[in-house]
């Protein structure tokens, strides 16, 4: 489901990591590597949000980088039950479509919003400012399978 309304109010999270990463191949796999260690230390395992982090960070370099810029990702547990993953890039004026198409069979990209799209509970796009520049969040939610009794 793609929502293109703004953050509402979030509750408290419960635990929540922040980093920096260069906007370069590199940048993207250790967005993925460090989603991976992050969440095993929250001992809150989302499977999906691996994979999310890796889509979100990639497009983050191929088509949000402005040279000398970094990308951000935010991880935030929420409650316990929801994980919410920002990946904030310097090109404000390259969104992503509201909803994304089925490329052709031959085409080698342009899956990966639906693979977001298909794993995140909610997912969407905030506009912003940095300090002296523009910039866009893609955000998306997941939140974890209830507990069996």
């Amino acid at each position: 489901m793609n929502q293109e309304t703004t953050r509402a109010q979030t509750p408290t999270p419960v635990h929540q990591f922040t980093i920096l990463l260069s906007a370069t191949r590199r940048g993207a796999r250790l967005a993925r590597l460090l989603t991976r260690e992050q969440l095993h230390s929250w001992e809150h395992p989302f499977e999906s949000a691996e994979q999310i982090v890796a889509e979100l960070a990639n497009n983050a370099v191929l088509h949000g980088h402005v040279p000398g810029r970094s990308f951000r990702l935010v991880l935030t547990l929420i409650a316990a039950n929801t994980l919410r993953v920002e990946v904030t890039d310097a090109r404000a004026d390259r969104s992503p479509p509201l909803h994304p198409r089925r490329p052709s069979p031959e085409a080698e990209s342009g899956r990966g919003l639906l693979l977001v799209e298909a794993l995140a509970a909610r997912w969407g796009t905030d506009l912003g400012t940095l300090p002296l520049s523009p910039c866009k969040t893609i955000w998306a939610e997941i939140d974890a399978p209830p507990c069996p009794l």
